[in-house]
Formats: C-alpha cells, structure tokens, sequence
C-alpha cells in the first residue's frame, strides 16, 4: 500500500511503448482492424469537432456490436461494416453513462488502482493536463509488472506464504464457464450479461480444458470470420492465430506469492482455480490481487462494494 502510495503514475510509464489513438468519424471495422494490425487491445478517440479526448474505444464495444447486431452467419452486419465509431457511441450511450474516465502523471499508484477498479475499468489513460495528451494507458498488468520490478526492494508481507484456499482471495461462487461446444455467440452473451473478461472452458465431465477471453473475440476481427458467431468456441480456440498453452492454473494449496509470480511472469490477467481433479472451483484475477494486496490494508473494498 505505502510502496503505490510513494510512487505516481509517471514512474509506471514505460521508456517506449505503442499507442494509437482513433479519430471519432473512423468506421468501426477500420478501428478494430487497426487494433489487431497493431497489437492493442484499446484505443483512446478523440472528437475533432470538440477537440478533446471523449473516451475508449475497447474489445468490448466490438463484443457489444456483434452481440447486439448479430443475425446469422448468411446476413452481414451492416452496423459493423458501415458505422462510425460517432454512430455506435451515440446508440450506445443512450443506455450508458460513458465519460472519459482519465489520470494524471502526478497522481499515485494506489489513486490509478482505486479508479481502475472502483469504476471497473481495465485501461486507464493517463493525460498530461498541460498538454491534454495522452501519454499511456496503464493497466493492472502494468501496474504489477512494476511492481513485480520494484517492489523487490522492499520486505516481502508475511501474508504472501499463505495459501490461497487461507486468504480467501479471488472469486469462488457462481463461475462463468462455458461448454466447449456452445456457440460463439452464446459466449458472447455471459459476457455481455455477465460482465467477466474471461470464461474457463469445460468439457462434458465438467474439467477445465481452455481459456475463452474477451481479447479472444478480437481474433474474430483477425481472421474476419465475424459473421460466423455460429461455430464451436471449440473451433473459435483451435483456429486462434497465437496459440495459447494450455490453460493457467492455480491450486488451492499454492501461496499468494507463487500465484503473483506466476500471472506476472506469464503476462496474464488470471488463474483459474482448480482441484485435483482439474474442476474449476475459482478465478484469481489482477483485480483480486489489487484489491487485497493495495486496497484492502488501507480499509478501502473498490472491488466489491
């Protein structure tokens, strides 16, 4: 907690790294061509005629779009060839409230964490108020990257030995998990409906066998078979560009400091949780580990109030 309080987001910035902003008039499908040929999962949009910043353009927008307009795999979706990224933000914020929700450089870590998770954000640009630019986008990732880096300096809590089934920390009830031969489309819906970023797969007997994850349906961009939401999430997984190994696991008997070690150097935004028998019993995402690690000793719960 005192480490993310001593440390503001300017230090969390990397010497070099990629952004890319969208004009509002771009067309939706450009924008998430563009995220794919560029490897980003989020792009700030600027309005010219406002000439500020207006908010994020984000794989769940392109979830959203598809959810709301999909037909079947015989009819295009006009709305995702033709729209305006203006166009789907005006339909879309009839139902929403959707501000730009921004940090400054100078502002502490733990302030990035609590508006990340309080707002239940995953990218958090961070704008130069001088200039009004955006200077990055941080992450949890990120942020436990860094702090992965440098907070070996300071002496380890004495709660990272505890085992993970002890603290209690992550998500144990009412997993969102998904058949590996359901639809696409059905997985799209426990997304929408659900608000997770990812879903364990499972087999007939119930075991875990992949991961399906938000940044996943960007491959659908990717690939464009988009209008096709009708295969297999089997299928939809076996014809991913990257390939992923396997599925990252976590056991109950593990310590806290494992489990941290382990998302952080497999760059990931979670673990599932299984027993021997390879079940999904939880997720223990960055978010969780934010929450208890930075939060929680200072009597703040974001996560889930």
């Amino acid at each position: 907690m005192n480490f993310m309080k001593s440390h503001c987001c300017y230090d969390a910035i990397p010497t070099s790294s990629k952004l890319v902003i969208f004009d509002t008039t771009l067309q939706v499908k450009k924008a998430f061509f563009a995220l794919v040929a560029n490897g980003v999962r989020a792009a700030p949009l600027w309005d010219n005629k406002l000439k500020c910043f207006v908010g994020m353009l984000t794989i769940t927008d392109f979830i959203n779009i598809l959810h709301r307009y999909y037909k079947s795999p015989l009819v295009q979706i006009y709305e995702l060839e033709e729209h305006k990224i203006e166009t789907w933000r005006e339909i879309y914020l009839q139902y929403h409230i959707n501000r730009l929700i921004s940090i400054t450089p100078d502002c502490s870590l733990f302030d990035a964490i609590y508006s990340l998770l309080k707002n239940k954000i995953h990218r958090l640009p961070i704008i130069d108020p001088a200039s009004g630019n955006v200077l990055h986008i941080l992450t949890h990732k990120r942020i436990l990257k860094f702090l992965h880096i440098f907070g070996s300096m300071i002496p380890k809590p004495r709660f990272l030995q505890k085992r993970i089934n002890e603290v209690a920390i992550g998500t144990f009830r009412e997993i969102a998990t998904v058949q590996e031969s359901a639809s696409v489309y059905d997985a799209l819906t426990i997304f929408v409906e659900r608000r997770v970023s990812a879903l364990p797969v499972v087999n007939e007997q119930g075991k875990v066998v992949a991961l399906y994850s938000r940044f996943d349906v960007i491959n659908l961009a990717a690939q464009k078979n988009y209008n096709n939401l009708d295969m297999t999430v089997s299928e939809a997984i076996s014809s991913r560009a990257c390939c992923v190994e396997g599925v990252l696991k976590c056991y109950p008997y593990e310590t806290l400091e494992t489990i941290i070690d382990r998302i952080a150097k497999a760059e990931v935004h979670r673990l599932v949780l299984v027993d021997s028998g390879d079940v999904v019993r939880g997720i223990v995402s960055l978010s969780d580990l934010l929450q208890a690690l930075v939060l929680t000793p200072a009597g703040i719960d974001a996560l889930y109030s």
